[in-house]
């Protein structure tokens, strides 16, 4: 019987592990290349990404609203850039594992050199940074006249867009310490140099 019970628990963590880790190979692997849709439900569960500096040309901030599978409606801010230059990049994603307990799932890159992407999305829910500079920019604007910025197509042909509510824009724009705390990101491309993926026991995330 302790056989069996060892064996019950050691199948639940790897259903648990193997979905936190394909969560996260979406996020941080696949997504180099190209492979995410424009449009997905999202998970619900919040996880953390951070960089030292986060250089970006073309940049668009508008609100939107996404979805879970079971339907759950979680408001976010959208901020997407044409292309961005990160170094320091951090992510994590925080799993309570039956028996185990919390887990840390974090992803890191760019330290020796910047990891770069393109039509990069963040959906997010908070967002900090020591300094933010920005050129050209335009606070304001209305969602569906943004131009200087992309807009996810998921987003602009959702219910949840609207084209006249408020948005933001620039030409440029340097964020330094910044951290997110956010429930999707897509990227059309994204070069991830020196890739390094870790489970580790108890709360380690990014801040």
């Amino acid at each position: 019987m302790p056989h069996q019970a060892g064996r019950t628990r050691w199948r639940r963590f790897a259903a648990i592990l193997v979905t936190s880790i394909s969560a996260c190979a979406v996020l941080g692997i696949a997504m180099a290349q190209g492979a995410l849709a424009a449009s997905f439900f999202i998970s619900g569960q919040t996880f953390k990404i951070a960089a030292d500096t986060l250089t970006a040309r073309g940049v668009s901030i508008y609100s939107m609203v996404d979805v879970t599978r079971k339907h759950e409606l979680v408001p976010v801010v959208v901020t997407g850039t044409r292309h961005a230059t990160i170094s320091g990049l951090c992510q994590s994603v925080l799993v309570d594992i039956p028996v185990l307990g919390p887990q840390t799932l974090r992803i890191t890159s760019g330290y020796e050199r910047p990891a770069t992407a393109s039509n990069l999305f963040l959906d997010i829910t908070s967002q900090s940074a020591d300094e933010a500079q920005f050129k050209g920019l335009d606070i304001g604007v209305a969602q569906g006249a943004i131009t200087k910025g992309p807009i996810n197509p998921g987003d602009r042909n959702s219910r949840f867009f609207d084209p006249d509510g408020v948005g933001q824009q620039a030409d440029s724009s340097t964020l330094t310490q910044v951290r997110w705390t956010t429930v999707a990101l897509s990227s059309s491309t994204f070069n991830l140099p020196d890739l390094r993926l870790q489970l580790k026991p108890g709360n380690h995330e990014c801040f």
